[in-house]
Formats: C-alpha cells, structure tokens, sequence
C-alpha cells in the first residue's frame, strides 16, 4: 500500500531542507521523482545525485510557483516524458529571514508591506496556480493525490518567548505572513478536497514542527523544552509522513491536515 511504482510525483522547493527530503522519500517509495525550483541547474545536479543514490528515476526542472507559464512549461515537460502526473506536493513557501540591522522589522509595527505581499504570492497564490495547473491532469486522470504543506504556526500563533536570548534580550521575532499564509494553506485545502473529491483527487495538509538546522542552542533548548517528544525535528522525520498521504495507505483521506509535530500543537 505504501509503493509509488510507477506514479510521478512533483515537488515544489524541491532545494529546500525538507524539499531534498521529500523528494528522497518519494524516490525511496518507488516514484518517478520531479524535483523543481527557481535555479533549474541546481535541480538537474540534484536529480542526477538522487538517482544515482536511489537508483531511480529522477528529473530536475526550473519552476516558478508565481508564474503560470513557468507552471504550464514544466507540466508539458512532465507529460512529454512520463504521461502522468500523480503526486504534486506543493512546498514551496518564503519563511522570513532577519539578521544585524534588519531584525527589527521583525517586529508587527514594522513588518514591511512588501514582504507580506511576496509571503502571499508564493505561500498562498503559489501553492493555488500549482495546484490548478497540474492538479487539473490529475483530476481529468481521475487520480492522484495533492500534498499541501502548512506548518504548525498555521494551527497556532507562534510562542515569541522562543526567540528571546538568555539575557532577556530579543531583536527577532516571527512574523506575521508566515503564520497567515500557512493557515491559509490548511483551509485551501480542505476547499480543494471537497471541490475535486469526485474526480477521484485527494487533497491534505501536512503540517510540520520545528526542524533543527544550525539555530543557535538556546533557541533549540527552549523549542525542544515546549515541546512533549523533548526535541525539534530531524529532516528526515517527514518522510514518512510524505508517501502516506502520496500512496494508497491513505487512499480514503482528504481534506485532512496530518500534524507531524512531536506533540507541540497539543499544549
């Protein structure tokens, strides 16, 4: 139940930390792997690495979520080589990023207009012209399975305790678009679901905790203390999570968002 033998599956951001792990997994499951992002060469040397590790089938593309003629191109592609497209995990998304001077527009009184507007057009506008564009082969196919993936700020506000330094001192704090955006994806979602759920198209959400990657140690501790399993994440902690909702293990679930958080959400 948990084989992709046979299936294509596309993820989006597919460079990103957890974008490299998913499309791990679905290649680890037996799918025909499309990884694309903004820097297609970059995805070409990933794909070719990937296959070589997997022995599988893997191509890299250039895609730009906002831009639907850039959609259009890789989905012809796609069709062009392997017929189908099954699997479409929409991962892409902006997480704001402040360091030295500019960490004070962090701040709610003075987050810039136009970064909120980039947030929305990738996280929220992205993951919609992906999902009509290629998830409209799947639902003339009949089949096929849609991932969106929220996060757990799409669930609950962000604790801005976490990013206060030992000292009491805080210069960072979580944004505004990033917690929008991804409640946004969870109810696009459950839209999405009920809308295709005839033609045969399953949509759900995965919404990830915290993965530790380089943060700083008393960020780290004070994350892993909030949270019930005592940890942030390992990349690799999704994966699973990934060819469940991709595969027919979970071939009588739609409209769900599958909490992968170590138990963060429940306090």
């Amino acid at each position: 139940m948990f084989s992709l033998a046979g299936r294509t599956a596309i993820v989006t951001g597919a460079l990103g930390l957890l974008g490299k792990e998913h499309c791990r997994a679905l290649a680890g499951a037996g799918a025909r792997v499309v990884a694309v992002d903004l820097d297609g060469r970059a995805c070409e040397d990933f794909a070719r690495s990937l296959a070589r590790e997997l022995h599988g089938d893997v191509l890299g593309l250039t895609l730009d979520v906002t831009r639907p003629e850039s959609i259009e191109a890789a989905r012809d592609a796609i069709r062009k080589r392997w017929k189908t497209i099954d699997v479409l995990v929409n991962n892409a998304a902006i997480n704001d990023k402040f360091e030295g001077t500019t960490a004070g527009q962090s701040r709610f009184e003075a987050y810039p207009l136009a970064m909120w507007k980039q947030s929305l057009e990738v996280n929220v506008t992205g993951i919609f012209l992906c999902s009509q564009i290629l998830g409209t082969v799947m639902a003339e196919q009949r089949r096929g399975s849609i991932i969106n993936i929220a996060s757990t700020y799409g669930i609950v506000a962000p604790d801005q305790s976490l990013y206060r330094r030992p000292d009491g001192a805080q210069s960072f704090y979580k944004t505004p678009a990033y917690p929008t955006t991804k409640g946004a994806v969870i109810a696009f979602t459950r839209y999405l679901a009920a809308y295709w759920g005839e033609a045969g198209v399953r949509v759900n959400a995965l919404s990830p905790g915290g993965v530790e990657n380089g943060q700083e140690e008393y960020f780290v501790h004070q994350y892993s203390a909030r949270t019930p399993l005592g940890r942030m994440a390992d990349s690799g902690d999704y994966r699973g999570a990934i060819v469940f909702l991709a595969s027919d293990a979970s071939r009588y679930m739609t409209g769900a968002n599958l909490v992968v958080d170590g138990g963060w959400t429940i306090w």
